[in-house]
């Protein structure tokens, strides 16, 4: 079953666009092209060390349990040889 996708919100200022998945990452640029290519390479960077590393969340914190989900989809997409493009912007 496929994870809920955060929201994802363009911004503009100062010749500068942002996309901003959720609380997840967010990428920048002075395209929204650069903008895009930057969100999925830092999207692809969260879900390699998640996948390498694990993640362990302190008891202090509340857990973004969708948001792990989420990382944990794209890094199987993205372990399958997979463009997670179609994913995050399906």
């Amino acid at each position: 079953m496929p994870v809920t996708m955060p929201s994802l919100t363009v911004t503009e200022r100062s010749g500068s666009v942002c996309l901003q998945l959720g609380g997840v990452a967010r990428g920048e640029g002075t395209t929204l092209q650069e903008a895009a290519d930057d969100l999925i390479r830092r999207l692809l960077a969260l879900a390699i060390a998640f996948r390498s590393s694990g993640f362990k969340v302190p008891c202090e914190v509340r857990a973004d349990v969708e948001a792990i989900d989420l990382l944990h989809e794209l890094g199987e997409i993205a372990a399958a040889g997979g463009d997670i493009r179609a994913r995050v912007f399906g």
